[in-house]
């Protein structure tokens, strides 16, 4: 069997009532005839949603089919213990043009109870917004079912809600059951569960091209919703260079940020687990033992288990998403 090697995926496109063009024009990616780009999902094993391997020997592959065939050599032998043949994250760019419905997204408990598979826990980092963008994040003041509703039911949710200004650099983590909401202006890169179960709350009355609205969630989403009110709903971690720095280490996925100007060596041999880039930030060259594969903006980079030692070497300043599962 041929070794294992740094695999990128062809994106697959999305069109959305709310998307834009940055996907095609600041991250450089072509999505086609769609008349705009909400998400481009660079790396995922959501069932019927695979991407497939770009070059090299296994080309043509599903994740999935990969992950069957390698095994712990691919995701390490703890991943794959726990999540068996689908790959377990999914990595995605969006840009919002326009607000985001307002959602919420079970966790695992009630997903499964309902046989919709894995709940959903994300995280979000911004590469790029307006100077006026914001985004809702869980609620700003106390309230319980009866009072949510009230608001749901007189169109006043925004209210209750927390709006979070946003800029370049910023981190939120997603916890499932924090209702949530993009704003316009926002260009961001999303690492989540791999999942596409989402619980739409509100839609702002939008209506297609044909006047339809689109479907809410109510009921399902009474369950799932976390009624809480949290300190700090943007993820603190030190702005540094040229160092590995933790942004968020939870149950589902640990990400740091690698923010850097000149060559640095990376081992990977105490962990046991895949390895995620998602370039964020700049352009570089990712060098392992059997060979070397340019890494930009607005991609992703599986490294396989088996691969322990890389070299990465920014062309110009650069910024990466480093994601594994511990």
């Amino acid at each position: 069997m041929n070794k294992l090697y740094p695999l990128k995926f062809k994106p697959r496109f999305r069109d959305k009532i709310w998307g834009g063009q940055k996907i095609r024009s600041v991250l450089g990616m072509d999505f086609g005839i769609l008349p705009n780009c909400g998400e481009a999902w660079v790396l995922s094993g959501v069932h019927e949603n695979e991407t497939v391997v770009a070059d090299g020997f296994l080309a043509g592959n599903e994740l999935n089919e990969l992950v069957e065939i390698y095994m712990d050599d691919l995701v390490g032998e703890k991943v794959y213990e726990k999540y068996h043949n689908e790959f377990p994250i999914l990595v995605k760019f969006i840009d919002a043009n326009d607000w985001l419905s307002i959602q919420v997204h079970p966790d695992d408990e009630l997903a499964q109870k309902r046989g919709l598979g894995n709940g959903k826990t994300e995280m979000w980092y911004i590469i790029s917004a307006d100077e006026k963008s914001e985004l809702i994040s869980g609620f700003g003041k106390k309230v319980n079912q009866s009072i949510y509703l009230e608001h749901l039911k007189n169109k006043a949710l925004k209210e209750i809600l927390n709006f979070e200004k946003v800029e370049k650099g910023d981190i939120f983590y997603m916890p499932s059951g924090r209702v949530h909401a993009l704003g316009p202006g926002i260009l961001l890169a999303e690492i989540q569960q791999t999942s596409d179960t989402t619980y739409r709350i509100y839609d702002w009355d939008r209506t297609d091209e044909n006047g339809n609205s689109r479907e809410l969630h109510t009921e399902e989403a009474l369950d799932a919703i976390d009624f809480n009110v949290y300190n700090d709903y943007k993820s603190k971690y030190a702005r540094a260079i040229n160092e590995t720095v933790e942004a968020v280490n939870e149950e589902y996925f640990t990400t740091n940020v690698l923010s850097f100007n000149k060559t640095i060596l990376k081992n990977y041999s105490h962990l046991d687990s895949f390895v995620l880039y998602t370039c964020v930030e700049g352009e570089l060259n990712i060098n392992y033992p059997e060979g070397s594969i340019d890494l930009k903006m607005g991609e992703c980079l599986l490294i396989p288990n088996v691969v322990d030692e890389i070299e990465i070497v920014p062309s110009t300043d650069s910024k990466l998403l480093e994601t594994y599962i511990l």
